[in-house]
């Protein structure tokens, strides 16, 4: 068997899996409780995997690897901010988040304030950040799918389209968090048996892999500085990162699909556990790398880095040209497929429920929806956002997209944080504090991003990459001073109803 026969043979299977999943959850998909929360039927250790499998991305997989492996610590510095977010998540965000809501973020901060401002507000700031991230994935995923298989980009874009499509429109969250859950555990594999091959070949000794990086890059390759050369950068690149996992939307929903609060919070620790874990075996795969493909064969192939893990499981297979090696770069690329098509899953269907639940449901309809009506509604909603990102990943094609997300994250920690912490502590918050945060802060998040250096390059006018620093403090401080300055809303008995819900579980959905 030919190692391109193995690729096409593990992709058939990776697809057949998913595709089996996704009819099963089609049975049992009923209303829209099924369709948006997975019927609230998995348990903490399922839905730890499958945050794990959404969170994950092509950016984490091949990203940091390749990070790592030209920057050398600096390329360390993305993971532990991602790993950093979920201290968050986990000790201000999960409980109080799962026992306040329904379906949607929206659904925690309409509780207490006007429902329809609210929610258009949490609505388009949830489109925005799905579609940052959606894009960011699918150029990504056309490209390294490219380099990997073969395949022409707009035919990796389609493919990966029309795959997420069916699982979301067909299999909902269940369908969602089981392909989730697979991609964890083959990524997971991967990483293991990869990390197995580099302490065969390092004697099970971590110091001389750390000593052989030192002769083959300098002492200095790991050290800070080589590719954060301004702090200040740093820190507000940290500060998005860290904050804004717990404002990222298709993140924040997963704990619907738990059924009760202390579900939510095991989940945050089995994520947290795989999260790590996997940063710590990428970044030693980033050191491999570095040391057995060298930098310069590494941007020979993609001057982003992204090719440093296939290129290394090439070589640990036997080498370019040997069975072994293209049999396991096969294998990676198989596990980098099955990678993207379970995060764009979950942005697929978190867009559709932010539309179908929110704007159509409780801001068009006024609530006055049944659960059927709605359940068509999201699986439209999710057909045309699922073929809308399929045309503009195609037409983004060649563009330095890299960008969108982190813009992601600084919107979720600008927008999103401010108000679900406000809402959930702040007695004297509101209406408009809610509205202002969330659109003030996109908005600064996005300006900075266009005229900073990501954009416009040399020309910048703002000279960070990252506004996090910026963007961040105007998103609190818009939250509080249009609180204080605008007329007390009488809302002290729901935020006493929603400050017992939120700590106690009693009453939530």
């Amino acid at each position: 068997m030919s190692p391109q026969i193995f690729g096409v043979i593990l992709f058939v299977v990776i697809v057949a899996l998913t595709m089996y999943v996704t009819y099963i959850a089609a049975k049992r998909n009923k209303d829209t409780s099924d369709f948006y929360a997975a019927g609230r039927s998995l348990t903490g250790m399922q839905n730890g995997f499958a945050l794990a499998g959404d969170y994950l991305s092509a950016a984490s997989f091949l990203g940091i690897a390749g990070l790592v492996a030209l920057h050398g610590y600096d390329g360390f510095m993305y993971a532990v901010g991602w790993l950093m977010g979920y201290v968050i998540v986990l000790y201000i965000v999960a409980e109080p988040f799962r026992n306040s809501g329904k379906f949607t973020l929206a659904d925690v901060l309409s509780y207490r304030l006007k429902a329809r401002p609210v929610r258009s507000a949490a609505a388009v700031v949830t489109l925005a950040v799905t579609l940052f991230y959606m894009v960011a994935q699918l150029v990504g995923a056309g490209a390294i799918i490219q380099l990997l298989v073969g395949i022409p980009y707009e035919a990796a874009i389609i493919f990966i389209g029309i795959l997420m499509i069916i699982y979301v429109t067909f299999g909902g969250m269940l369908a969602t968090s089981w392909v989730q859950i697979i991609k964890a555990v083959l990524l997971m594999s991967a990483m293991i048996i990869m990390i197995l091959f580099i302490a065969v070949l390092f004697n099970f000794n971590l110091s001389s892999l750390f000593g052989a990086v030192i002769d083959e890059n300098g002492v200095g390759f790991l050290e800070p500085g080589r590719l954060y050369t301004n702090p200040i950068d740093l820190l507000s690149l940290g500060l998005a990162l860290i904050l804004g996992t717990a404002g990222l939307p298709h993140v924040l929903v997963r704990f619907y699909t738990v059924p009760d609060a202390q579900a939510a919070r095991k989940s945050v620790i089995w994520a947290m556990m795989l999260i790590g874990f996997f940063y710590i075996m990428i970044t030693l795969i980033g050191y491999a790398a570095s040391v057995f493909v060298g930098r310069e064969n590494i941007a020979a192939v993609d001057p982003g880095g992204n090719m440093a893990a296939p290129l290394l499981g090439q070589y640990l297979g036997g080498g370019e040209g040997t069975f072994g090696g293209e049999l396991f770069m096969a294998a990676i690329a198989a596990v980098a497929f099955a990678t993207i098509i379970a995060v764009v899953a979950g942005l697929v269907i978190t867009g559709a429920g932010a539309f179908a639940h929110d704007i159509y449901t409780n801001v068009i309809k006024r609530g006055e929806v049944d659960s059927k009506k709605q359940f068509k509604v999201a699986r439209n909603a999710a057909l045309v956002i699922g073929i809308v990102s399929i045309i503009v990943g195609i037409l983004a094609k060649g563009l330095n997209v890299a960008y969108l997300v982190v813009l992601a994250f600084a919107v979720g920690a600008s927008a999103n944080l401010p108000v679900i912490i406000f809402s959930i502590y702040w007695r004297r918050f509101n209406t408009n504090g809610a509205v202002a945060s969330m659109l003030i802060g996109t908005i600064t998040a996005v300006t900075l991003v266009m005229i900073g250096p990501s954009v416009m390059g040399e020309n910048a006018i703002f000279p960070l990459a990252n506004p996090g620093i910026i963007s961040i403090p105007v998103g609190f401080l818009s939250a509080y001073l249009f609180t204080i300055f605008s007329k007390k809303e009488e809302n002290a008995q729901k935020f006493a109803e929603m400050s017992v819900r939120a700590n106690t579980g009693l009453d939530a959905e």
